[in-house]
């Protein structure tokens, strides 16, 4: 098979089981198993292609066919124009929690800051603020063992491993009690009923990582609960939600009396995706 039939034939594959976007992941799968840029492709139709590459190549398309995200094929996802490696161990970073990280930035962008990152995953958020907050100082926590090293990969290969410290941690269990400027997180928050009624694409990710209990708010309770002392008076809380978790968590905080100035934020497809909220 040459590049151009490998690509008709993965098109068509892929549309035939009903996978979204195929032509998209048609084209990064060919970049990713034949090392050829994407936007050459054409230049290289008529190459024939290595049989034990061609071999793999249809071996990922089944797997895209059967749910696999493709990031955990190619191990690789953007963020916050960030490079981060990505396996089925932890969640993929998702456009839509950008819209945290930049409430983040654009309130403490100039500003020396000591940051707790709970339920981390791949690092994306914490690693994307050490990054961009010149002083700051981010201590990432996540449950998972094998979180925690993804993250230090992602810590090292965006070069912000100097900034950072790494706990194992049941949310705040073992997180040494200091006073910190932020205290942000993406917890678990579908709710246990609504999991297995996700797209397979989805339900490929860490079920640790999606399941938010009964009513989906399991984390937040834990974390409004806790959080006031581990932040310092006048020190940030920012919280991503699912869109329909906007009443819910607010109430929480409110009823906590322990916060003031609370306020939303959407994402760009319109819906509600974070909650701030400062420390009395």
């Amino acid at each position: 098979m040459n590049i151009k039939d490998i690509i008709n034939y993965g098109k068509n594959y892929l549309n035939e089981n009903n996978v979204d976007d195929y032509e998209t992941i048609v084209k990064i799968i060919v970049e990713y198993v034949f090392k050829i840029n994407k936007n050459e492709f054409i230049l290289h139709y008529e190459d024939e292609a290595d049989e034990l590459a061609v071999f793999d190549y249809k071996r990922y398309l089944k797997q895209i066919a059967d749910g696999v995200p493709i990031q955990y094929i190619t191990n690789k996802q953007e963020f916050m124009n960030l490079n981060f490696y990505v396996d089925e161990n932890v969640l993929i970073p998702q456009p839509d929690t950008e819209t945290l990280v930049e409430e983040v930035i654009s309130i403490y962008k100039d500003t020396k800051c000591e940051i707790l990152d709970l339920c981390t995953g791949s690092g994306a958020i914490g690693i994307s603020l050490a990054k961009y907050i010149s002083e700051s100082y981010v201590t990432i926590s996540d449950i998972s063992q094998k979180a925690i090293q993804i993250a230090k990969l992602n810590s090292e290969t965006n070069q912000v491993h100097n900034k950072m410290e790494y706990y194992e941690s049941d949310m705040f269990t073992n997180i040494e009690k200091k006073q910190y400027d932020i205290i942000v997180s993406n917890p678990p928050y579908i709710e246990t009923s609504i999991i297995e009624a996700l797209d397979k694409q989805v339900k490929h990710e860490p079920y640790i990582a999606l399941d938010g209990g009964s009513d989906g708010l399991k984390f937040y309770k834990i974390i409004v609960k806790n959080s006031p002392d581990y932040l310092k008076n006048g020190g940030r809380l920012f919280l991503e939600i699912g869109y329909n978790q906007k009443d819910s968590v607010m109430k929480l905080l409110e009823e906590s009396k322990n916060y003031s100035n609370i306020y939303s934020k959407k994402d760009l497809g319109g819906n509600d995706r974070i909650i701030v909220a400062t420390r009395r």
